[in-house]
């Protein structure tokens, strides 16, 4: 028996067993849609709107929450963001660019035991303050800096 015959065989093979689960009523397809997604934070017009949207009312400053952003974006289109909390059992990371048209450019969920790490590429329309903010055991944590942009990336 030649190896693509065996391949095509093992792989209808398995078509067949994913099909029987699903018609079982085993698998649901319908249950890998993503996880429902904070419309009222993500549409905020100013910065204060999308915290109270994330729940962050107050937040502390920490040493443990790196941003790392450049100085002066050449290209406000690709703006590189990473964020690293170092702060324990740290389940969410959400980054802000204060005067974007919406100031909520993303939002992370980390199951427990997850390493609190993200990168992004934002597009921002004129210098403006990033600020990442943590969420641990229900505490707020923040870092911020300024960013210049040199040419624009998002008008509005």
């Amino acid at each position: 028996m030649n190896v693509t015959r065996r391949t095509v065989l093992r792989g209808a093979g398995s078509l067949g067993a994913l099909s029987a689960l699903i018609m079982a009523g085993v698998l649901k397809p319908t249950a890998a849609y993503a996880a429902e997604w904070n419309k009222a934070a993500f549409e905020a017009k100013d910065t204060a709107g999308a915290l109270k949207g994330l729940g962050a009312a107050t937040t502390a400053d920490s040493k443990d929450l790196m941003l790392k952003v450049p100085d002066i974006a050449e290209n406000g289109a690709v703006v590189p963001v990473d964020v690293v909390s170092k702060i324990p059992n740290t389940s969410s990371i959400a980054i802000l660019v204060e005067k974007n048209p919406q100031p909520l450019c993303a939002e992370f969920d980390f199951a427990n035991g997850a390493v609190a790490e993200v990168s992004a590429r934002l597009k921002m329309g004129q210098t403006s303050l990033v600020k990442a903010i943590a969420k641990a055991d229900g505490k707020f944590y923040t870092a911020q800096k300024e960013v210049k942009v040199t040419v624009g990336g998002c008008g509005g």
